[in-house]
């Protein structure tokens, strides 16, 4: 049994494990166990993976939920969610249409999968997700930045009734200048915000972009998303939580450890 079933997550809180990368798990107080976007491949070759062994023995932690953001590789990865449903027949999943439609070629029967988009919601045990976009889905011409390939989703997570989590999927680069991005997501009033940047790199928000998501949306708390398992896409969550500014406060989950969260 994994450490995270028996985490105590009291009323009013939410049990988080950092796998790496976007690879979470949330708990709430009633038990239900959700694992966002699992990618824990077992080849890990070092010039392409910081950690030569997977965070997790996906046949170790009941999951109940898999909520995938997007049809990318290391977020709806087959070779993990095989294992989870080997191991846990039972085990439900909730994503975009891409990643619905590769689970039922992979055999998946379309009774455990939920197709959601932006402004959807879905039920998931003692917890519920509204959906949002991560990226819009034409882009952003004026700004030269092209369609994405398949829906990029985000999510609202509401944890038993009594605090919101949102977390931010793949979003565009500039996603802290789209009001029409951010307005959905704020309506919601999440307490607390899983953010994917990068200080470089150009697909993600850049630390002040990044920043500038959690104070438009009225974060009082923010975990960097996105790092600690590519060798080229690394980042350091220190430097990205010093741009943030006083009202956001930073939380940074050590690799592959688990935390209690509570709104103060």
């Amino acid at each position: 049994m994994h450490p995270f079933e028996d985490l105590v997550v009291p009323t009013g809180a939410v049990g988080i494990h950092w796998f790496g990368q976007s690879s979470f798990g949330l708990k709430s107080p009633g038990g239900t166990i959700i694992q966002v976007d699992p990618y824990y491949p077992r080849e890990r070759p070092a010039d392409n993976f910081i950690h030569c062994r997977p965070p997790l023995d996906e046949t170790s932690l009941r999951t109940d939920y898999v909520l995938l953001t997007h049809d990318h590789g290391d977020h709806t990865c087959l070779e993990s969610i095989d294992r989870l449903r080997g191991a846990y027949p039972d085990v439900r999943f909730v994503g975009p249409p891409e990643s619905a439609e590769r689970l039922r070629g992979a055999g998946i029967d379309d009774a455990s999968i939920t197709a959601v988009t932006a402004s959807d919601t879905a039920s998931m045990g003692t917890m519920s997700v509204h959906t949002v976009w991560a990226k819009p889905p034409d882009g952003d011409a004026d700004n030269d930045i092209a369609p994405p390939d398949v829906q990029h989703l985000g999510y609202v997570v509401d944890v038993d009734d009594t605090l919101r989590v949102y977390l931010s999927g793949d979003p565009i680069n500039n996603f802290a200048e789209h009001e029409s991005l951010l307005s959905p997501i704020r309506h919601l009033e999440p307490s607390l915000g899983f953010l994917t940047s990068h200080p470089t790199e150009g697909e993600f928000p850049f630390f002040d972009g990044s920043a500038k998501t959690a104070a438009s949306l009225g974060l009082k708390t923010a975990v960097p998303a996105h790092y600690g398992c590519f060798v080229k896409r690394d980042y350091d969550p220190r430097q990205w939580a010093s741009n943030l500014g006083d009202d956001t406060e930073p939380l940074i989950i050590a690799y592959n450890q688990s935390v209690v969260f509570a709104p103060s």
